[in-house]
């Protein structure tokens, strides 16, 4: 037969309505047997028997959860494991786990003298900050030395009842000096009260407003300043940022009474 004797046979067969091409010998479609041929059955996959295992879909935000879940972890885990300053400082230095540290030039640590009996906790860092690798510098750090240094508390003093030891209260700058969010805070909070509980200090004095909304839980400075409290069972101070005495001149009264209520604290804990 040849190719188009076949090609003709083919196309007969299609009008039939033969449309597959499996069998050695035609089946009728109006009249199967209870079994089907052999070459037919061939055709269905065999039953193992096994249940089949369907892997779990897990979304791109359950996987950030995930990973959110145990870079938390693995801080608290680091903070709780340090038992010095300095091992908690280069332990932070090493901590991968927050973007935050992707975009910043430096871990801002602290600053000051580690045995102060007072603590000063800052914002979050800002670029001036970030750029030179220290906590309080610029115009701020210099208005903070001398209102501290108007109550006889000097970051330079060796001496623990007149020194200053000041941080802040996460390591790293936010774009744009951005307001930390609440995943930054949620991860890096143990840091902070780690650091407050290895440098030991008499009182802790929170500037600002971040620092008051991460380890108080409370915001709005304004109502905060001048209230003390209480943070891992030390007295703790909320006051004006000195930031804001540059911005606004006229506080500096009300950053006088706070530091004069430390100064009063402080002689009471002598």
């Amino acid at each position: 037969m040849g190719i188009h004797e076949a090609k003709a046979l083919l196309d007969w067969y299609i009008e039939l309505g033969a449309d597959e091409a499996i069998l050695d010998a035609p089946v009728n479609c109006y009249d199967l047997p209870n079994e089907l041929p052999k070459a037919a059955s061939a055709r269905k996959p065999e039953q193992s028997g096994k249940p089949k295992v369907v892997a779990p879909v897990i979304s791109q935000q359950e996987e950030a959860k995930n990973a959110f879940d145990a870079a938390c972890k693995r801080a608290k885990e680091i903070a709780e494991s340090c038992d010095t300053v300095e091992a908690l400082k280069s332990a932070i230095e090493s901590f991968d786990g927050c973007d935050l540290k992707k975009g910043a030039r430096n871990t801002i640590f602290a600053d000051g003298n580690p045995q102060a009996s007072v603590m000063v906790i800052g914002e979050v860092p800002t670029l001036e900050e970030d750029r030179g690798g220290a906590p309080f510098i610029g115009a701020a750090g210099q208005m903070l030395d001398k209102m501290f240094a108007a109550i006889g508390l000097l970051r330079s003093s060796p001496d623990p009842e007149t020194a200053l030891y000041v941080s802040t209260v996460l390591p790293w700058r936010t774009p744009q000096d951005r307001p930390p969010n609440m995943q930054e805070i949620d991860m890096l909070r143990d840091f902070a009260r780690r650091h407050i509980e290895l440098a030991d200090p008499k009182v802790v004095i929170l500037m600002g407003n971040v620092p008051c909304q991460i380890l108080l839980g409370k915001g709005n400075i304004n109502r905060q300043r001048g209230r003390w409290t209480e943070l891992n069972g030390r007295p703790t101070l909320p006051m004006l940022h000195p930031g804001r005495l540059l911005r606004t001149p006229a506080v500096k009264r009300e950053a006088w009474v706070d530091l004069l209520a430390l100064q009063a604290k402080l002689r009471d804990l002598t």
